[in-house]
């Protein structure tokens, strides 16, 4: 067990983390890896990690190599940067423009296949999670309402402002009525029974009371065919909803919520801890996730090239350098912007004080 800045964190924890992000992005650099050799374009290099080689041998015009550090991989090829393209054939964008398309393409399809297969195995083995209709909280969101309150998993909720609570179904209305408004919840813990006040947070999107709890939960094991179909439908309605949450977002004006790297390590370091099942799940998440940013036409991004090569047909032209720079200096501002958003969110959802008392501790400024 590792103590950083008073944070346990153990080497079986470190590593998932590690092997989770570096098996998310290693996929998809290898969908474009096999496009591009199946198309004939030349890869010099194909890597497992970055940093320093450990490992390597070239096998015709490519290196393969394995990297010091295991957070994913990449591909690189000749004339990917339009000023280094020479017209060769075999350099990436120097290629027509269909192979372009299909190459860019396989990266995110290879994350939605990986996820596929992960919520399968998941949905199979461990069985899908069933919300059960009991008034007892199973999850509760760090960082909101109920969090602060002290409520636990395994809380049974009695009432909720002198109104019974037979069943979970009747917990959103009652909540959601008085939003903004303190709420008194009678709890039992333990055979003990006490009282919680909470002032449920406005959520931006639905404009509905929340105070962040979710209900306790049972899992139902499935069979093979019925886990494809099931993943298939998941993978589908996440991607839906994540489209949605962002154009309301950019619709209404509002700043959505994401995760950056910071927060993605801190969710997968934490399900590592709950458990296998949940390790898988968060995977195959943000497997959908990165394969759905991918796929979004930011240039810089395989969402940008499909959209370039679809240009390119469309004009029956070759691409023009400059207007390719501009695009790839827009694509690269919006994506630090996104970055330092993201980032910035993951910090201001932490708990900044506790932190800094943390570290204070651990360098010895503070008792």
């Amino acid at each position: 067990m590792f103590h950083i800045f008073g944070y346990e964190i153990s080497i079986i924890q470190i590593v998932l983390t590690v092997f989770g992000i570096g098996i998310v992005i290693f996929i998809h650099e290898l969908g474009h890896f096999l496009l591009a050799k199946k198309f004939g374009l030349k890869v010099e290099k194909f890597a497992f990690g970055f940093g320093r080689e450990i490992f390597g041998f070239t096998r015709g015009e490519t290196r393969y190599s394995i990297n010091i550090f295991p957070a994913g991989g990449y591909v690189k090829m000749p004339g990917e940067d339009i000023d280094s393209a020479s017209g060769d054939p075999r350099e990436f964008l120097s290629a027509a423009w269909y192979k372009r398309l299909i190459i860019a393409a396989a990266g995110p399809v290879m994350n939605y296949v990986l996820a596929l297969v992960l919520f399968t195995v998941l949905f199979h083995y461990w069985g899908l999670p069933v919300a059960s209709n009991q008034p007892i909280i199973g999850e509760i969101i760090e960082g909101r309402p109920a969090q602060a309150a002290g409520l636990k998993p395994g809380d049974t909720i009695i009432s909720i402002n002198s109104s019974p609570v037979k069943s979970w179904d009747e917990i959103p209305a009652l909540i959601s009525s008085q939003s903004g408004q303190k709420l008194k919840l009678q709890i039992e813990r333990d055979n003990a029974k006490f009282f919680v006040s909470i002032t449920p947070l406005k959520d931006a999107s639905s404009g509905r009371g929340l105070i962040g709890i979710g209900p306790k939960t049972e899992s139902e094991k499935m069979g093979a065919l019925q886990s494809v179909e099931l993943s298939s439908k998941f993978i589908v309605f996440q991607s839906y909803m994540t489209l949605k949450v962002l154009g309301s977002a950019v619709i209404r004006r509002q700043a959505p919520e994401i995760a950056g790297p910071i927060g993605v390590i801190n969710l997968i370091a934490k399900s590592a801890k709950l458990g296998i099942d949940k390790f898988i799940y968060l995977i195959g998440i943000i497997s959908v996730a990165l394969g759905l940013f991918n796929l979004l036409p930011i240039p810089l991004v395989d969402g940008g090239h499909i959209m370039m090569s679809i240009i390119e047909f469309v004009t029956r032209r070759p691409l023009n350098k400059l207007a390719v720079r501009v695009a790839n200096y827009i694509g690269l501002a919006l994506i630090l912007v996104i970055f330092v958003y993201a980032t910035y969110s993951d910090i201001h959802r932490m708990d900044v004080t506790g932190f800094v008392l943390k570290i204070g501790r651990h360098v010895g400024l503070i008792k």
